[in-house]
């Protein structure tokens, strides 16, 4: 069975987290956070990128670990970010 197509406040809320998180990483590269996280480079840049509307929720909690974030933190900050673009 397909899974059922993402709604644009889905995607418009992936979008978001990966801005925050390429925000919150501010001036450390993306690679020493990808290595802190222990994800690959590639998983990253294209979360970062709004290229993965709807991360596995694992890879959100080791990114936030890295990012000493917590997902509260992070879920709440890409809600707002994607309201204020709506």
């Amino acid at each position: 069975m397909p899974r059922p197509e993402l709604s644009q406040e889905q995607r418009d809320l992936g979008a978001a987290l990966g801005h925050e998180i390429q925000e919150r990483r501010a001036d450390r590269s993306a690679a020493s956070l990808a290595e802190a996280a222990g994800v690959r480079l590639d998983t990253l840049r294209k979360l970062e990128q709004g290229g993965t509307p709807t991360p596995g929720f694992f890879l959100v909690v080791d990114i936030a670990r890295a990012l000493e974030a917590t997902l509260d933190e992070l879920a709440g900050a890409a809600r707002q970010r994607a309201g204020a673009r709506t």
